[in-house]
């Protein structure tokens, strides 16, 4: 006879036997919809620049397209991967099914409503815009007390300066102000959740990779450096985000770079290289001190530009790209090795966070470099799509077995 294995070990996490596959967990519609957007969202802007295509206008197409990297493209891979790894980190049951499509369904509003501001209204556009973050704080604040993870209240701290982070870039823009402060403070709290987040499973996955040849060189593991070298890093970024263009910001900054620096080197991440789905992890964090040296620049005369798209497409999306890849593969019970256009992804997303922060350093070619750079962007995103679209849409039928 025949029976069903009922045992959800059998079975690769992620991978639903009932309901629609993309809504059995939360990474699987948001990393799509975030890899979409990024596309959609460049091309839209792309347009703007060369054929004056109206996006958003009443918005303000500059302010819709700093807000829409920053709290609408980020946002939803922040969701897949917070939503993923909470019920990891607590043991509890992931949100999946109704719930996740509600909350899925308020991020594509406000996408949508960014998109027609001019129509819905600013005011209005802001407002259910601003909902999706309070929302994921609230959600993943219940799933830490719950499961009484109290030391991972340091995510949801980054999660709540996030939320408040966005709710002032559109008051600001409402005021008809300027959101700059918004824009440096949203890119503190992701930077400051790479900081934390990197630091935890950066040294797990590269011991776990290097543990596999019987070899010994394993990373330093979390100790009181690295909490002071994330505090440190929060003083930098909060300063910055203040007084962007001061001596003190300057000097944290230094201080901050050297500190991630030593980290990265601790972290042993140079002996990854023949694995990139890991390596890459290293590469990106790499982007992390390569800021914080940019902010410490900016108070020497650097444009904040340059600063905002290093940590922007560094540090934090080449992060995503890394964890968004890994995420995939491991959760859907496949390998965890990355194929060969993934690697190119991972190459071209690298390749545009160093040349974007030239358009501000050489002027007479920014037209050219912004065109390379969201080129770059577009592909990298492409190719993710490509090569994990099917794993995130498509599920697995549950195992069986033969006995008597």
């Amino acid at each position: 006879m025949q029976k069903t294995v009922d045992a959800e070990a059998r079975v690769p996490r992620g991978m639903s036997r009932d309901g629609l596959v993309l809504f059995s967990y939360g990474f699987r519609p948001f990393f799509l919809a975030a890899a979409l957007w990024a596309i959609l969202s460049m091309l839209l802007w792309t347009s703007f620049l060369t054929m004056g295509l109206p996006v958003a206008t009443e918005y303000g197409t500059l302010y819709w397209h700093a807000h829409e990297m920053l709290f609408g493209f980020a946002p939803a891979i922040l969701a897949g991967f917070l939503l993923t790894a909470i019920p990891n980190w607590t043991g509890r049951l992931p949100i999946a099914g109704r719930p996740l499509i509600a909350l899925f369904s308020l991020w594509c509003a406000g996408r949508i409503a960014m998109l027609a501001s001019g129509s819905v209204g600013v005011t209005a556009a802001a407002v259910v815009d601003g909902l999706f973050l309070p929302v994921m704080l609230v959600l993943c604040t219940r799933e830490v007390a719950a499961g009484r993870k109290w030391k991972d209240l340091k995510v949801i701290a980054g999660l709540l300066i996030l939320s408040l982070a966005n709710i002032c870039f559109q008051l600001q823009v409402v005021q008809g102000g300027s959101p700059e402060l918004s824009i440096r403070l949203g890119l503190g709290a992701y930077v400051l959740l790479v900081t934390i987040v990197g630091g935890r499973i950066l040294p797990s996955f590269t011991r776990n990779w290097i543990n596999q040849f019987g070899r010994t060189d394993f990373p330093v593991p979390y100790n009181r450096f690295d909490a002071a070298t994330i505090i440190i890093g929060a003083l930098s970024l909060g300063l910055w985000s203040i007084l962007p263009e001061s001596v003190w910001s300057g000097l944290f900054g230094l201080a901050a770079a050297v500190l991630n620096v030593i980290r990265l080197v601790r972290w042993r991440g140079w002996g990854t290289w023949p694995e990139p789905i890991v390596f890459v992890l290293h590469a990106a964090f790499a982007f992390v001190p390569f800021g914080f040296a940019a902010i410490a620049l900016q108070a020497a005369g650097l444009p904040e530009l340059a600063v905002l798209h290093v940590f922007a497409i560094g540090s934090i999306s080449l992060m995503m790209l890394a964890v968004m890849t890994r995420a995939s593969r491991g959760h859907t019970g496949r390998k965890l090795k990355s194929a060969p256009v993934t690697n190119i992804s991972y190459i071209v997303l690298a390749a545009v966070a160093l040349v974007r922060p030239a358009a501000e350093l050489l002027p007479e070619y920014s037209t050219p470099i912004l065109f390379v750079a969201a080129a770059g962007w577009t592909a990298a995103f492409s190719l993710f799509i490509f090569e994990h679209a099917s794993m995130l849409c498509i599920g697995r039928k549950p195992l069986t077995v033969r006995g008597k």
